[in-house]
């Protein structure tokens, strides 16, 4: 099915159609909106943009996107039968539609970022913890509203805002509890008339949320090929503990999140281009993204973020530098520099293309000099450990992991994916490490690379990546070069200055040495590949998580199943003998709340609200998603 003729619909627009419909036409939309998705009727696109479905002689559903290709006024979308505009067709066409980013605030051209990449919420995966609305639930982490001896009292929101939290708290349970399968057009709707709520309160943060929720959800039903149960379990969870901080009337107002980002002065900034890495959104955004390095080892970037899809990822690796009138692409700028004078910073390092922004080309420095060097001069196990407790320390405002480097050995390839073995400067042999693509797509490079790589064992690289903080000891690596002094390594092309960018450079034969100069296999210390130990794998966590999940899929009534008979206690034994108590303990807590539906003598649910069951499933997700953590720290001692 593709709803591509369609144009996108703001989320309040979507909600509001649905909101007029009687419970007579509810009962149909789901239907509805399947056979809209699926091209019946067919959508006519007219010479002036508008899109038109008939659905028979009397009922035309007529969408007039606006100026920016999105349906954002309810009289932009109009159906000519007598029920319009509480209609079933008028509901269904625009529940069939993608939904529509935000629209950014207006932004000066001061603040704009460099390659005009559009703002976004601020939409990290570990907002602050906190502890439920509802009572005493499970504290969910340090920081609770409740406060503690030496911790000073966080400033209260706005009433309305903690109104608007305690809503969309309240709807997100309510989806969490019907699950994918009866998560429907009726329950996305209260989805996102709360999240519209949250943005006009001011809670950017928890309405993008919400976006990703329900955008999970219409995957999920559709069997989108993009769908992954984990990511939507995620979400679900970043939705609800968002909600639950800003609903309990105590939290900072950081963690309502920023509509845009800001960007302060900058003054006067000398980069050096560290690599490229391409973008490729789901919802069809495209482009690339510069990473560069200050001479104080600040860490920048230059993106050029456009609707486009994967052309445009693919071509915006070469395309010219919107910054301080620059006579550069990102191609050279990753392999050079620049000289910013008047520079405007945001607070992640994105530089920003001002009109009082001048910047001048700088000749690129290779790696092995500073302050690239740096990256690469202590054990990966202390970078990520050091980006792991700031993950912590940031709360509502942690960004993604940053850039670390890393000389490796190459072993093999396992799957997709290549084992390389770190070597450190002291000689001693550092861990197994997965190198995993940084974007998995078929027509960006990076797995074509890996191949040629993986089929070296011995080869010496030095790799440039990403931590994957929720997997064991896998990086994703951008750029890799060759090892300085190493006999067998890369032997990369001089204009490259040292580096091969994997998301648009392709490694070719001339590149590797030659087969001859391989050294002889020789027995590394520690376990051998087939017997390297995940202890993130290896661990009966996974109970806990096919419960969650089972629950996100199949909402509180297939939870509940695991409640009834002898099979809990058999399903979390081993969480106890492996030391998991505490998880075990939340994961019964959760099946038997999903089990608990009390009911009077006429057989009626004298509780039918879904909060204990949110509250009880969040607890042993955040207390899950931070036992992973660990275990993913210590893989990579």
């Amino acid at each position: 099915m593709s709803t591509e003729p369609l144009p996108s619909v703001a989320p309040e627009v979507l909600a509001e159609a649905v909101e007029g419909l009687s419970a007579r036409l509810r009962k149909k939309l789901d239907a509805a909106v399947a056979d809209c998705a699926a091209g019946t009727p067919a959508a006519e696109r007219a010479a002036d943009g508008a899109v038109t479905l008939r659905f028979g002689e009397d009922a035309v559903v007529t969408l007039r996107p606006g100026p920016a290709g999105a349906v954002t006024a309810a009289e932009q979308a109009s159906c000519s039968c007598l029920l319009a505009p509480r209609c079933l067709h008028r509901a269904a066409v625009l529940g069939a539609a993608p939904l529509a980013d935000p629209a950014p605030e207006p932004e000066s051209v001061a603040d704009a970022p460099a390659g005009g990449a559009p703002d976004t919420p601020d939409t990290p995966d570990a907002p602050a913890p906190d502890t439920p609305p509802g009572g005493t639930g499970v504290p969910l982490g340090p920081g609770a509203a409740s406060g503690g001896e030496g911790v000073e009292p966080a400033v209260a929101l706005t009433p309305a805002q903690v109104r608007a939290a305690s809503a969309l708290w309240q709807a997100a349970a309510e989806a969490l509890a019907a699950g994918a399968t009866a998560g429907g057009a009726v329950v996305q709707a209260e989805l996102l008339r709360a999240a519209h709520t949250a943005r006009v309160a001011g809670l950017p943060r928890a309405e993008a949320a919400a976006l990703r929720v329900v955008r999970g959800l219409r995957a999920a039903r559709e069997r989108s090929g993009a769908h992954r149960l984990a990511d939507l379990t995620a979400a679900f969870r970043e939705l609800l503990r968002t909600a639950a901080v800003l609903a309990s009337g105590a939290a900072d107002p950081a963690a309502a999140g920023t509509a845009r980002r800001p960007y302060r002065p900058g003054g006067s900034l000398r980069v050096l281009g560290l690599c490229r890495e391409p973008v490729l959104s789901a919802t069809g955004y495209g482009g690339v993204v510069t990473h560069l390095l200050a001479a104080d080892g600040a860490h920048h970037s230059v993106s050029d973020v456009r609707p486009g899809g994967l052309a445009r990822a693919k071509g915006a690796g070469s395309a010219s530098v919107a910054l301080g009138g620059a006579v550069l692409d990102h191609a050279g700028l990753a392999r050079g520099g620049l000289r910013i004078v008047g520079a405007t910073v945001s607070a992640d390092g994105r530089l920003g293309a001002g009109r009082g922004v001048r910047a001048t080309p700088l000749r690129g420095a290779p790696w092995t000099e500073e302050p690239a060097a740096a990256l690469f001069s202590r054990p990966a196990a202390e970078a990520v450990a050091a980006q792991l407790a700031a993950a912590e320390g940031l709360g509502p405002d942690t960004a993604a992991p940053a850039l670390l480097g890393c000389d490796v050995t190459v072993v093999g390839a396992a799957g997709e994916d290549l084992l390389v073995r770190e070597t450190r400067a002291d000689g001693e042999a550092g861990p197994l490490l997965r190198l995993r693509a940084a974007h998995p797509h078929p027509g960006l490079p990076h797995r074509d690379n890996l191949r040629r790589i993986a089929e070296r064992p011995g080869l010496a690289l030095r790799v440039l990546g990403r931590p994957d903080l929720d997997r064991a000891a896998t990086l994703r690596p951008l750029a890799v070069g060759p090892v300085p002094g190493a006999p067998y390594t890369l032997q990369l092309p001089e204009e490259w200055l040292g580096r091969a960018d994997l998301g648009y450079d392709r490694l070719q034969g001339s590149h590797f040495p030659p087969p001859s100069a391989a050294p002889e296999p020789v027995a590394a210390p520690g376990p051998g590949p087939a017997a390297a130990a995940d202890p993130l794998a290896d661990s009966p966590l996974w109970r806990v998580r096919r419960l969650l999940e089972s629950g996100v899929a199949g909402g509180r009534r297939a939870v509940a199943e695991s409640a009834r008979g002898s099979e809990p206690a058999a399903a979390y034994g081993p969480l106890r003998r492996a030391g998991f108590t505490t998880a075990a303990e939340l994961a019964t807590a959760l099946a038997a709340e999903a089990d608990r539906r009390p009911r009077d003598v006429f057989g009626r649910l004298t509780d039918p609200s879904a909060d204990g069951y949110a509250r009880a499933w969040l607890a042993a997700a955040v207390h899950l998603a931070a036992a992973e953590r660990s275990l993913v720290a210590a893989s990579w001692v």
